[in-house]
């Protein structure tokens, strides 16, 4: 056993306090090439982390102006957050250690001093990483670097951000063989997965699982009294009730899944706060002097509730946080052990949440998730191998940090853990397509970057393309947003972003929400959208993007398997009264059955699929159903989607379902609607963009949204046309199977039920397909009006269709 130095081992005893059993162990096992920790949240994993660092930089002189240890952060927020609790103990112990982070926050002044010389410890994000790797004097700045820490490294392992973060460390280990990599998370479906994302191929990786801790102490709000809607996503109706909550505890986070949810149960519940208790929003689209204030005051304990979406979802120690509110359906049970994990943020203390279901549905839902937290089953889904737009970002930052050798560098690419299969001929297509641009495009200049010279070296073919290489790195893709900002002077105080879109229409005079603020549309001015307060005025609800989740595989086979319960004795009485009146008018859905109803409603024949395989493979399985039923003569007129089922309205009544299910006749579909759609332009404009093709920040300004768009869509005909296997146009499809189409999904539904099909022909629409025609029907409904529209249309429409409970 490593014993820790007396300068570390006095500051925990003058503390009272004791080395946790997996913070030893990270010390002991400080020299193995990679470590998985598996900590509860509040149980220190950052602290074991970084003890060796600590230890190794409390011990020993070293050489300045080289980093040590590198932190790899999903969040800004977070990097900065590590480093005053870092700073805190550093400080205490009075160790000549230097901690810096380096951001798209951080001043350039900072950052080029940084390379000049480096800190100790530097914290910072996949983006700023991959940069650094860009310049030429990278082998110098990380010469010394001894060990990586990766937190949230299950956030990561999802996205494109993580495939590229282990591209550059592929590229950090060439540099510094000896390289020691540490990952940190407090939720894993699949360690062995992700041990084999973070170690370097094919070098092994130690898993180190800590106590979990005490359960957490989870449940369901009472809505015995207060009965949820049949649609909808506001949950107003269980304001008061969150209100009492809040009153009750310190201080409470209430999450929602989307930002425009987010801002309308904001505005509603402060309306409600009779006592003015202090209450604050924070979410991605709010201005980042605002998000940095509400954190403050959080830390501070000046808050006694936030409303909040996935910008607090990871591991940000804030305050005295007691309990968690999860509000709809957390569609994911990761993310909601994540986010519960909020609360109690100490070591064996339990975490306290309550789930909040915002219509009937999601209480089956909220239901399905609490048994399967209490089971530890959390979810996830195989990414696959590494992307290729990705590898070509990686090409083109290899190419700006200096000359390179294909070989050498494919061989380096494959100690990646995604890329650990990469074919060669893969790498080939990546790099002719980094070089020239593909077949179609090599005659035109701007697309000619790398060439190989007699040495068999490749390099920038113009050495000041680096700059325009660097301006573009990253993979996240950002909606096209306007600045908004209260209309004074042209120095207006900001306020967040909307989406373009959505700031295209507006006129003059029309109201919406922002950071809680009703405010009035004025004018757009050099692409910033002016606005005025306007208290008192019913708002127009901004539509925020967000997130927009799907339900997990695992909790819609959880909900199923809830369905098919005697009595369903766990739910309220009110949501049993529903799903019994569902298996009175038609059936339950079930696992290894297709449930379809046919029914007639308001001169109009409709159909509903329950296939229960989330919302992205719904919508999918609307479009091609819709494009086979008019190929049929069944004339339909349109479609909507939910998590659980897809509803088709048209002219004529389905009879045999069974050829719409084919599984090769919808695949053959699927191509058929991907050749000619314009979801195809849209995937192609992301992978192009990560992939080098489009570069929408440049020295004079950033594209907007429309010229990107324009010029992606032109890229994407001339490929289709004159180069149809183009290495991009193979991304494209890629993308779009194992993304927005989810056709996956699909595949593993059809798997399921193998064929067996149940339509049932029903008189009149039956309760689990009322949601989705009050979806169907439902057009934006201003202001704080809309939960009780909604709830008007719902009584009528169980009134028309004998179903009112």
């Amino acid at each position: 056993m490593r014993d820790l130095p007396d300068t570390i081992h006095h500051w925990f005893s003058d503390r009272g306090w004791s080395i946790h059993p997996h913070q030893q162990e990270m010390l002991d096992r400080s020299a193995d090439p990679a470590t998985l920790l598996i900590a509860p949240t509040g149980g220190g994993k950052t602290l074991a982390g970084f003890l060796p660092t600590l230890a190794e930089l409390s011990e020993y002189r070293r050489d300045t102006d080289v980093i040590h240890t590198l932190y790899i952060s999903p969040l800004k927020a977070l990097a900065a957050d590590i480093k005053r609790n870092l700073m805190a103990p550093i400080s205490e112990m009075d160790l000549p250690i230097r901690v810096e982070d380096r951001t798209g926050d951080t001043p350039a002044s900072r950052k080029r001093r940084q390379r000049a010389a480096p800190p100790d410890i530097l914290l910072t994000t996949p983006e700023s990483l991959a940069l650094l790797i860009s310049y030429e004097d990278a082998p110098r700045m990380f010469a010394g670097l001894q060990r990586v820490v990766i937190d949230e490294i299950h956030a990561l392992a999802e996205s494109k951000r993580g495939d590229q973060l282990m591209l550059a460390l592929s590229r950090l280990q060439a540099i510094c063989p000896g390289l020691r990599r540490v990952g940190l998370s407090a939720t894993v479906e699949d360690p062995d997965s992700i041990a084999k994302f973070l170690a370097r191929h094919p070098d092994p990786c130690h898993i180190l699982t800590a106590d979990p801790g005490p359960e957490p102490d989870i449940s369901m709000l009472d809505i015995s009294e207060a009965t949820p809607p049949w649609a909808g996503g506001g949950a107003a109706y269980a304001i008061p009730a969150v209100l009492e909550e809040i009153k009750r505890h310190k201080t409470t986070l209430i999450f929602h899944n989307t930002r425009a949810q987010a801002e309308i149960f904001f505005h509603n519940l402060w309306l409600a706060n009779d006592e003015g208790l202090p209450i604050g929003i924070h979410h991605g689209s709010l201005d980042r002097t605002q998000r940095e204030r509400v954190e403050a005051a959080m830390a501070r304990g000046d808050l006694r509730a936030i409303v909040c979406t996935g910008s607090l979802d990871l591991g940000i120690d804030w305050g005295d946080v007691d309990l968690v509110i999860q509000l709809g359906a957390p569609k994911n049970v990761k993310r909601l052990v994540q986010r519960i994990g909020r609360a109690n943020h100490r070591y064996n203390a339990p975490s306290k949440a309550l789930l909040v279901p915002a219509n009937r549905f999601e209480v089956i839902e909220c239901q399905a998730a609490l048994e399967a937290v209490q089971a530890h089953d959390l979810d996830g889904e195989n990414r696959g191998p590494g992307p290729l737009d990705v590898l070509c970002q990686h090409i083109l930052i290899a190419a700006c940090a200096g000359p390179f050798n294909a070989q050498v560098l494919y061989n380096e690419v494959r100690t990646a853990g995604p890329y650990a299969k990469l074919a060669h001929e893969d790498f080939n297509d990546c790099l002719e397509f980094c070089a020239t641009g593909g077949y179609a495009l090599r005659a035109y200049d701007q697309w000619q970057r790398l060439k190989q010279d007699t040495n068999g070296q490749w390099h920038l073919r113009d050495p000041r393309s680096a700059r325009l290489i660097r301006m573009n790195i990253g993979t996240i893709q950002d909606t096209d947003t306007l600045k908004v900002r209260i209309r004074r002077t042209r120095g207006g105080r900001p306020l967040g972003e909307i989406e373009e879109g959505f700031a295209a229409s507006l006129t003059p005079g029309d109201t919406f929400l922002i950071g809680g603020q009703i405010v009035k549309f004025e004018s757009l001015r050099e692409m910033v959208v002016e606005v005025s307060r306007d208290k008192g005025r019913k708002p127009r609800i901004a539509t925020f993007m967000g997130t927009k989740f799907a339900t997990s595989t695992q909790l819609s086979l959880r909900i199923l398997h809830i369905l098919d319960q005697p009595d369903w004795p766990e739910l309220p009485n009110h949501t049993r009264d529903w799903i019994a009146l569902q298996n009175k008018v038609s059936r339950l859905p079930e696992n290894r059955h297709l449930l379809i109803e046919s029914f007639p409603h308001e001169g109009r024949e409709h159909t509903c699929v329950y296939g229960f395989a989330g919302r992205n493979a719904q919508q999918t399985l609307g479009l091609i159903l819709t494009k086979r039923m008019e190929d049929m003569g069944l004339a339909p007129l349109g479609f909507v989607s939910t998590d659980y089922a897809t509803l088709i309205w048209g002219l004529e009544p389905l009879i045999d379902p069974s050829p719409l299910f084919d599984a090769d006749a919808l695949r053959d579909g699927l191509d058929q609607w991907l050749a000619g759609n314009a979801l195809m332009k849209r995937t192609f404009r992301a992978s192009a963009t990560i992939a080098g093709l489009i570069q929408r920040n440049t020295p004079q300004a950033r594209k907007s949204g429309r010229q990107a768009t324009f010029s992606s869509d032109i890229l994407y005909d001339t490929l289709s046309k004159y180069d149809p296997e183009h290495l991009l146009l193979r991304i494209t499809r890629q993308e779009a199977m194992r993304g927005l189409i989810d056709f996956g999904r699909i595949e593993g539904m059809l798997a399921r039920i193998d064929g067996r099909i149940d339509l049932h022909r029903l008189e009149r629409v039956s309760p689990f397909a009322a949601p989705l025609l009050l979806e169907a029907g439902r057009t934006p409904i201003e202001g704080s009006a809309q939960e009780r529209l909604v709830a008007e249309e719902t009584a009528r429409l169980m009134r028309a269709a004998g179903l009112a409970d």
